[in-house]
């Protein structure tokens, strides 16, 4: 057990990579749908699903990080990542969304918009040739919207912070060309949840350019008076990151 603990503190405490500078990354792809559930008024609305009372097919998607490192182990990141998804079909009940009334039957288009502002810092616990373990906390801003079409039109929107954890492992067996990472946003509380992970493999095909393809999973939503909205989303991405 000693010796365990010996070993990760010199994993800890040994030289980082000499590294210090700018890092962009895009990321871009397909999201599909699992569950998107509403209702709005929170406390009064009817509730509806846009994956099965209605037909959510699936989205483009991309979002765009830039980021810059400082002695190291310290990274600041901004990202952008906006979603919009859309749904059609019709509902076999009165549905009342917003103040209004939508009858059963009725021809609908739900919009589902959940934009997302971020700014994260983090330390790398570890960061050495093939491996960074790193740890931090986001501020984000969501810019949300609910919509629904029909007889009428109503929406719901919202703009608000949300504070987030943020972990990061990357590792490259033996500081080869090929990887692994995984990313994630995440945060519970009593009024929502809110999660964004991503796992991908890597590829190095070139000093300070690197190949991602893997899944990202977001996932969250919120309960009260005001709004009742869980979302779960699947994403299929390839991304670039670049080093300066």
């Amino acid at each position: 057990m000693r010796k365990t603990a010996f070993v990760l503190v010199l994993m800890c405490l040994a030289p980082a990579r000499a590294w210090a500078g700018v890092e962009a990354e895009v990321e871009a792809g397909f999201v599909f749908t699992s569950r998107n559930d509403a209702r709005i008024p929170g406390d009064s609305g009817t509730k509806i699903s846009l994956v099965d009372d209605l037909s959510t097919k699936p989205a483009p998607v991309f979002r765009m990080r830039l980021g810059y490192r400082i002695a190291d182990r310290h990274l600041i990141t901004a990202l952008y990542a906006p979603l919009r998804v859309d749904a059609t079909g019709s509902v076999s009940r009165d549905v009342a969304f917003a103040g209004g009334i939508y009858p059963a039957g009725t021809p609908l288009l739900a919009v589902y918009r959940f934009d997302s502002y971020r700014l994260t810092y983090r330390y790398s616990i570890v960061w050495r040739d093939g491996l960074d373990v790193a740890a931090g906390l986001t501020a984000k801003i969501r810019d949300a919207e609910t919509s629904l079409y029909g007889v009428d039109a109503r929406r719901k929107t919202n703009t608000g912070f949300v504070p987030l954890v943020n972990i990061h492992v990357a590792w490259r067996p033996d500081n080869g060309a090929f990887g692994m990472v995984l990313d994630a946003d995440a945060l519970a509380a009593p009024q929502g949840r809110a999660e964004d992970v991503l796992l991908a493999a890597t590829w190095e095909f070139r000093e300070g350019l690197e190949l991602r393809v893997g899944y990202r999973m977001l996932e969250g939503g919120a309960d009260n008076e005001e709004v009742y909205s869980f979302a779960w989303f699947h994403y299929v991405v390839a991304g670039l990151e670049m080093r300066f």
